[in-house]
């Protein structure tokens, strides 16, 4: 355990924002899960709604730097590809 007051006050931050990270990697997961279990119902409905929520937390993941650009550019076409598939 720190003795110093600002490595104390880091510790804190840190706890706080690995909480923060832990939240934003689960919402994001459950997204991307959300999409694949519409799809895979074959609910067309569900499936585009699910896409636009999975578009934009993919683009705020490669955003806040827990996906990288390509890896994100690369989900998308994929999730697109599925989607008009479904068509």
């Amino acid at each position: 355990m720190p003795n110093i007051k600002s490595a104390k006050k880091r510790v804190k931050v840190t706890d706080v924002k690995t909480l923060q990270n832990q939240m934003f990697k689960t919402s994001f997961k459950t997204t991307l899960k959300k999409f694949e279990k519409a799809v895979s119902d074959g609910d067309k409905a569900a499936a585009e709604v699910a896409y636009k929520n999975a578009v934009s937390k993919i683009d705020k993941a490669v955003v806040k730097g827990a996906l990288h650009v390509n890896a994100g550019a690369r989900k998308k076409s994929q999730f697109t590809k599925k989607l008009n598939e479904m068509k």
